[in-house]
């Protein structure tokens, strides 16, 4: 009640007071309406900037989505064919594995079949030197044996012979001692000489 009879009181008091007040107060409302009004202009703008940067964002979200997406099912593509590939290739590699076995197996027996071979070829060849060089000695025992024997048969043949010329040179010798007394018997028959012939 007090401040209202105050305030009526100084309406009362000093009119001219109180219209400069209301116009003051009248101003000042008008100046934090337009303050008002920048600040929510303001407040709009950020609002719709927001919307728009949200707006943005869902877009830019959903692209990556989209994108994540997509690449987890090249992921699963890639892992796909991927091991699709890794079990054909361990699979082929394992049929390898087991043929290149099989031909190690093979050529292993091949060669204990080899080796086999090869060590009767050295032992048939061996005797075969064995029985070559006993041949050989042999037949050097009989070579030195007909050469002795043959030796001795040339000798006594030679013996013989030479005996044997002996005995003719002699007969020739006195057929020729015989001749040539005939001979110088002839000639002087006919009065030659058989010097000066």
């Amino acid at each position: 009640m007090s401040s209202k009879k105050k305030t009526k009181k100084t309406t009362k008091k000093n009119p001219e007071k109180c219209d400069s007040d209301l116009e003051t107060k009248y101003r000042r409302s008008v100046m934090d309406i337009a303050i008002l009004q920048d600040r929510i202009a303001l407040h709009c703008e950020s609002v719709a900037k927001v919307q728009s940067d949200r707006s943005d964002l869902r877009t830019c979200l959903k692209d990556s989505e989209q994108k994540l997406l997509q690449e987890r099912q090249d992921h699963r593509d890639i892992n796909s064919a991927l091991s699709h590939e890794y079990k054909t290739m361990k699979m082929e590699l394992t049929k390898k594995v087991k043929r290149l076995e099989k031909e190690v197996s093979l050529l292993n027996e091949e060669l204990a079949l080899c080796q086999e071979e090869l060590k009767k070829e050295k032992r048939e060849r061996e005797k075969m030197e064995q029985d070559n060089d006993a041949a050989i000695t042999d037949l050097l025992r009989k070579v030195d044996s007909m050469s002795t024997h043959y030796e001795k048969v040339l000798h006594d043949t030679l013996d013989s012979l030479t005996s044997q010329l002996s005995v003719a040179q002699q007969r020739w010798e006195n057929k020729n001692t015989s001749f040539y007394q005939n001979y110088e018997e002839l000639l002087s028959e006919f009065g030659l000489n058989a010097q000066d012939i």
